[in-house]
């Protein structure tokens, strides 16, 4: 999944929302250009986690999958993070629950959808979530050229010749959307509540306690198989470890809208890891759409008060 388009997809953490004026950032030149490396490698390494995950599905399920992953990433964020525990009010824990549940929500969900529609298509559909939003914020007209250009990028892919765009894939792309939305909200709030990675690491426990027993229930010991376990982690790393550095050491050197333009870019990356690991090939039209959602996204981004 994605990290952010803060991060989704992704990715999308805690402390990207906290104190921004403490980061030391570079001058322009070198400074920034290393941060769009950065941001995109932390990017490529999201899809690429993603599309090995879909490998993943026909051993442990895609519940399964998403249990490895989101419990790996929660054990690494604990054991780096140490998060404290003691001096939180009531209301500071409810949104961490709730934060958590939009994450282990926005996880389950785009799984069940690349268990069904290719996986440029499912971000293509999941990133609608994020630019609503930022078009809802922006209270813009021109936003609403954005939504409207994603919207039939949208429509254009499914007419595209995706013979695996079924109804339940594309439903599922968007419940993690609505999710995904809902975690960048959540996320924020998060973040001016528990410091560093606190609020990430408990958001990730509580995401882990969600899909662990769902992912037990469906693949039982399978789970536990050496092979298994290699391949969850590997893609925790990629999915979230990788990212999640990679998108602190960006925010050092970015301004914060230049780094969600990139993020952007997640829908096109998703096609090309579809393609490369998965086979997952794309007509000329699939590609134009994946364009437009790609172009609606930054544009938002860029309209965008914040």
């Amino acid at each position: 999944m994605t990290s952010t388009l803060h991060d989704s997809h992704g990715s999308h953490d805690s402390s990207t929302t906290t104190a921004t004026p403490v980061l030391l950032r570079h001058a322009p030149g070198r400074g920034t250009l290393g941060g769009v490396g950065l941001v995109l490698a932390g990017a490529v390494s999201v899809q690429f986690g993603s599309a090995f995950a879909a490998l993943l599905f026909p051993r442990a399920g895609a519940l399964g999958t998403v249990a490895l992953r989101v419990t790996f990433a929660a054990v690494l964020l604990l054991a780096v993070a140490r998060p404290r525990l003691r001096g939180y009010a009531r209301a500071d824990w409810a949104v961490a629950g709730g934060f958590g549940l939009a994450l282990g929500g926005m996880n389950l969900l785009f799984y069940q959808a690349i268990d069904r529609i290719p996986l440029g298509a499912a971000v293509a559909i999941e990133v609608l979530g994020p630019l609503l939003l930022s078009v809802a914020a922006s209270r813009r007209a021109a936003g609403l050229l954005w939504a409207g250009l994603a919207l039939a990028g949208v429509f254009l892919l499914g007419r595209g010749g995706f013979g695996e765009l079924n109804v339940a894939g594309v439903a599922f792309a968007l419940g993690a959307g609505a999710m995904w939305a809902a975690y960048i909200v959540l996320n924020a709030r998060a973040g001016a509540r528990f410091p560093r990675l606190d609020g990430l690491a408990i958001a990730m426990s509580v995401a882990a306690l969600v899909s662990l027993p769902l992912g037990v229930g469906a693949s039982g010991g399978t789970l536990l198989e050496p092979g298994v376990l290699a391949l969850g982690l590997a893609i925790a790393v990629m999915s979230s470890g990788v990212p999640y550095t990679l998108e602190l050491l960006a925010l050092r050197r970015l301004p914060t809208a230049t780094f969600a333009v990139l993020t952007s870019l997640s829908p096109a990356l998703a096609a090309t890891a579809g393609y490369l690991v998965l086979g997952q090939g794309m007509s000329l039209s699939q590609c134009v759409a994946i364009a437009m959602v790609v172009a609606a996204s930054a544009g938002a981004v860029r309209t965008g008060k914040r």
